[in-house]
């Protein structure tokens, strides 16, 4: 279970960063290019990757 946390919070930053890149315009190629609201879910993913790994490091 530990593991599983570990990489399902690494794929979401990794996707979030995406996002975020992709909603400001620095990542062309995509429908989600120039969508701000793109960039606020890659924030929110970013978070919610980072409170999984932060739950898997607690986990004994």
């Amino acid at each position: 279970m530990k593991r599983v946390a570990y990489v399902a919070g690494i794929l979401l930053i990794l996707g979030g960063a995406v996002w975020v890149l992709q909603g400001v315009n620095i990542l062309p190629g995509s429908f989600m290019t120039g969508q701000i609201q793109w960039a606020y879910n890659g924030a929110i993913a970013i978070l919610i990757g980072l409170a999984a790994i932060w739950f898997a490091k607690r986990m004994k």
